[in-house]
């Protein structure tokens, strides 16, 4: 984990949790949308201090979940796997479990924007929303659609955080 004190006002503190059977019992050596998802937000205001894996669970996801962002520590969780239809894929569901607030515009965007490239996207069943003043994010397990979709989020991952925080947007700006 990386040292929390060299976070700057305008940077944010990320946390990336891989969710994937394989991954956690070992049987999986790199950990590659978790990768990618570094790669992709290292030139931004986002700077990843906590980094896990658990395996496709509720309990292991939401308890997770539940403690980083209640933590005060974290202020998005970019969360990779277990979004699509298969019997172990419940990460929506863990995610909806702790959520004070569902922002479905997220979801919405990356399906759409996605669909473009495959009809498959339709079949994703990520989920976004707030809990405890963190943004939590759902991303596809495979590390081409976790690029896909992060390239379109990426973006307006600041400006929520700054609405989440109270600053950033106000009614006269509009």
């Amino acid at each position: 984990m990386q040292n929390t004190n060299h976070i700057t006002e305008g940077e944010f503190r990320v946390g990336i949790l891989t969710i994937s059977d394989s991954g956690f019992k070992g049987d999986r050596e790199t950990d590659v949308s978790g990768n990618t998802i570094m790669d992709m937000i290292s030139d931004s205001t986002l700077s990843v201090i906590k980094r896990d894996m658990v395996p496709d669970e509720v309990n292991a996801i939401a308890d997770t979940l539940r403690a980083w962002s209640d933590s005060g520590e974290i202020d998005v969780v970019l969360t990779t796997g277990g979004t699509g239809l298969g019997p172990r894929d419940v990460t929506p569901e863990a995610t909806k479990s702790i959520l004070d607030i569902e922002v479905q515009g997220i979801a919405e965007a990356m399906r759409m924007k996605t669909f473009e490239i495959t009809p498959y996207s339709m079949l994703s069943r990520s989920v976004s929303g707030v809990r405890s003043g963190c943004l939590i994010i759902n991303l596809p397990g495979s590390p081409k659609a976790v690029k896909e979709c992060l390239e379109i989020v990426l973006p307006s991952i600041p400006h929520g955080l700054q609405i989440i925080r109270g600053s950033g947007w106000s009614h006269e700006k509009a």
